[in-house]
């Protein structure tokens, strides 16, 4: 823990907009530099909340905080970079952290990302070209954060230099699976040993290729706890698995994400997530898979003894499902999660604006997955048992903004919703912590 960053009070307004919508509480966690964020934002069992607030500068690398509700503070745990133990190397900083925090043993386990890249034909690619007196990327860590003691232990590199972009923790074993970018390698890492198995890129040329040869990665390794077996996609819809111990990652036979309600993909565009499936998380109660598919926002059901997909139902806004239209973020939404009553899965989800009775459209096509246009941020909730769906309706600030490019999600065990989105003050953008009102789970939209 850097002594450079310091704890203070949040004062924010929570006044409602009847009519409107959900209102959300903005904080301030005095990083103005902050850039959005995939994942990175979890609930611990101290019951506070931790994010990772991403940086794109060349200079600093992105923050982890910690939010107390019992106290209404926010603690700034430090700088990813120095974490690292690169303060003062000169080396791209670890700008980000795309994975959630996992907790193992009193520890929240957790990986870092490059935020500085070279743009190539409208793409981040990994910097080769860097500023004067500045050396390229070192690679992504692994980082395990004590809560008690407040130490961060870095548990080193993953392979071949890359950065880290998806990762999985089996908690019951202490098993930590992940996917590299930009060439897209599997890796395990085993925490009791603290060794590392580098099992080969697992989806051709990854994001390092380009045309034909490029294939956007998998965002999510979802791991079975009754089997220690972990889960992923490439974006042809094939499912991959690596059962514990075994020297390399085989295909699931029988079953695919093909599914004619996901929609249409070629594999090599860039501008989505083919066939991949978005987010997926473990269903304790039936042992089994639930997750959402990228553009189509369907839910589905995932089962890997049988093995067997059962589309269940389409997550988008209301108002995207009666428009029949997509998100406009071209890879879809990360921000899915189970609940903490075990039967409600949460998702934040993009919704068509209107202005004058017509939709405010955006771009075709864009080149990597960013908002292809401005759309609302809808909660849309879930009861398994008794197949519930409910657009809870969008979310706004205070000041009446939207949150946007919003890809994670926490809820508390009072059901109180904690996302990350762009926030703008004073003319001024920035990423910051937001957090939305239990919403009312009865009855349906």
């Amino acid at each position: 823990m850097s002594d450079s960053f310091e704890s203070f009070s949040i004062h924010a307004t929570t006044t409602s907009h009847a009519g409107r919508g959900l209102v959300a509480r903005v904080f301030n966690s005095g990083f103005k530099e902050a850039h959005d964020t995939y994942n990175g934002l979890s609930i611990a069992s101290d019951g506070r909340v931790y994010y990772v607030l991403c940086s794109t500068s060349i200079d600093f690398g992105g923050r982890v905080f910690r939010y107390d509700p019992r106290t209404d503070t926010i603690d700034c745990l430090g700088d990813l970079t120095e974490m690292c133990g690169e303060k003062d190397r000169r080396t791209v900083p670890q700008g980000k952290s795309h994975v959630l925090f996992y907790e193992y043993q009193g520890k929240l386990y957790f990986s870092t990302h490059a935020g500085y890249y070279n743009m190539v034909d409208g793409m981040e690619r990994m910097a080769t070209e860097v500023p004067p007196g500045y050396h390229p990327y070192p690679g992504g860590h692994l980082l395990a954060y004590d809560l008690k003691s407040g130490r961060c232990e870095d548990l080193g590199l993953a392979p071949e230099g890359e950065a880290v972009l998806a990762m999985g923790m089996d908690t019951r074993r202490g098993a930590i699976y992940g996917i590299t970018w930009p060439i897209g390698i599997f890796f395990c890492f085993d925490v009791a040993s603290g060794t590392w198995r580098n099992l080969g890129p697992v989806s051709g040329q990854g994001e390092s290729g380009s045309g034909t040869t490029y294939r956007v990665l998998c965002r999510s390794i979802p791991i079975d706890p009754e089997t220690g077996v972990a889960y992923f996609t490439n974006p042809e819809g094939d499912i991959f698995y690596y059962e514990p111990g075994a020297d390399r990652v085989a295909r699931l036979v029988g079953e695919d994400m093909r599914k004619d309600y996901f929609g249409r993909y070629v594999p090599h565009d860039s501008g989505c997530m083919g066939y991949h499936w978005r987010q997926v998380i473990w269903h304790p109660q039936e042992k089994v898979f639930y997750g959402v598919h990228g553009n189509s926002g369907y839910l589905f059901r995932f089962d890997p003894r049988q093995p067997r997909i059962d589309v269940l139902e389409r997550l988008t806004s209301g108002p995207s499902r009666r428009s029949g239209m997509g998100d406009q973020f071209s890879y879809g939404y990360l921000g899915f999660t189970l609940g903490p009553d075990g039967r409600t899965l949460y998702y934040l989800t993009g919704g068509p604006v209107y202005e004058q009775g017509r939709r405010v459209a955006g771009l075709n096509k864009v080149a990597m997955g960013m908002a292809k246009g401005v759309e609302n941020l809808h909660l849309v909730t879930y009861d398994i048992p008794d197949g519930i769906y409910k657009d809870h309706g969008p979310v706004f600030y205070p000041d009446g903004g939207r949150p946007t490019y919003v890809n994670s999600i926490a809820v508390a065990p009072d059901r109180t919703v904690y996302t990350l989105a762009r926030v703008t003050e004073n003319d001024h953008t920035r990423t910051d912590l937001v957090q939305i009102a239990p919403p009312e789970l009865k009855g349906t939209a």
